[in-house]
């Protein structure tokens, strides 16, 4: 066990092990608390979901995971996983929103030699990395058409072929994908292979975003308190009341991960010793009000309306954001406000956000 789980507060142990013990004890065991937080919880709908992890893990059939940006898609990918009986074969995840559209083919599937320009020797794919053991195809949603039809293929027949190649590369994977877009809605426009849907969506889990778990709030952002205190080497008092009442009103948009990354920065920001008050919290001054604070921030938000109605400027503001909430990894920005890769760089770039910590600004 880790050092991190060595010394985790007993009492945390126990709402931690409330779920499933089983799992849970191996999961400290082999990987500690940190990357599995979403054990803490008291919402039924959680239990509900790993009560069907433990049934649908041990099987081979596909998994689809559904949620909002930022719920722990790929941690319950990575829960299904551990408990399956492919748990010591390889383990393979994609971002298929990472990738453009005529890199991810190439990157799924391997390529041939002089397949096309810069292909100087053949190159072995995702899914032949993954034979015998799980791929995990996160953003599914936004797929080419073109890489669907071939997903479908691997799915039915259990066989490809390599980009520029002929012959056909037979595997057995356990496909588990995620996605933050409703895949019906996709289909309806156009825009996802409703046959691939529904060989996907065997197994449907739908994670439900944080502000519908409000009982869990609390919960999580005391876990991330004692997380970071430690990690610091700094210690805290907990919430005070009014901080408590706006972490759960508040609406969550980013859910878990916002969570997490405002708890990080609230202990970062607090006086050692103290307890964690609003000034640490970094929520805007409309969020503040929107989330019942009894004092407004005293800045250009306090009457809880936008400065501006100028879209322009409203669409900057919204990427620095998310850009903030994320501490400018532009990859979690774009999954936060539910846009490509691709698509946050041009705004970025038409925009003319700059920061330091981006390597082409130094």
């Amino acid at each position: 066990m880790n050092k991190f789980a060595e010394e985790f507060d007993s009492r945390w142990m126990e709402k931690c092990l409330e779920i499933h013990s089983d799992i849970s004890r191996e999961l400290v065991k082999n990987f500690g608390f940190d990357h599995y937080y979403p054990l803490v919880s008291k919402s039924s709908k959680i239990k509900h979901i790993f009560n069907l992890i433990k049934k649908v893990a041990k099987s081979n059939s596909s998994v689809l995971i559904q949620g909002e940006t930022g719920v722990g898609k790929e941690l319950i990918a990575d829960l299904i996983q551990f408990i399956s009986y492919r748990n010591t074969r390889a383990y393979v995840k994609v971002n298929c929103a990472a990738l453009p559209d005529n890199l991810l083919e190439s990157e799924l599937f391997g390529h041939e030699k002089g397949a096309f320009t810069g292909a100087f020797q053949r190159r072995i794919g995702k899914f032949e990395q993954a034979h015998s053991g799980t791929i995990f195809l996160d953003e599914i949603g936004d797929m080419n058409p073109m890489t669907q039809a071939k997903i479908l293929r691997v799915m039915q027949d259990k066989e490809f072929t390599r980009v520029g190649g002929n012959n056909l590369v037979e595997v057995d994977v356990r496909i588990i994908t995620a996605s933050n877009k409703d895949l019906e809605q996709q289909i309806e426009l156009g825009n996802f292979r409703n046959d691939l849907y529904y060989r996907l969506n065997v197994i449907t889990i739908d994670v439900p975003p944080l502000r519908q778990r409000k009982e869990d709030i609390l919960l999580i952002a005391d876990f991330f308190r004692k997380k970071f205190s430690k990690e610091l080497q700094k210690p805290t008092r907990g919430f005070t009341d009014e901080t408590k009442t706006l972490l759960i009103n508040h609406s969550w948009p980013g859910n878990i991960r916002e969570l997490k990354n405002l708890i990080e920065r609230a202990v970062l920001m607090v006086d050692e010793g103290d307890a964690i008050d609003c000034d640490d919290l970094a929520l805007s001054g409309k969020d503040y009000f929107l989330a019942g604070g009894k004092e407004r921030r005293k800045n250009n938000e306090s009457n809880g309306a936008p400065t501006t109605l100028d879209l322009k400027q409203l669409e900057k503001q919204h990427i620095i954001k998310a850009l903030e909430i994320t501490r400018w990894v532009q990859k979690d920005a774009a999954d936060l406000l539910g846009i490509s890769n691709r698509s946050l760089n041009y705004k970025i770039k038409y925009h003319g956000i700059t920061h330091p910590a981006w390597k082409k600004n130094r």
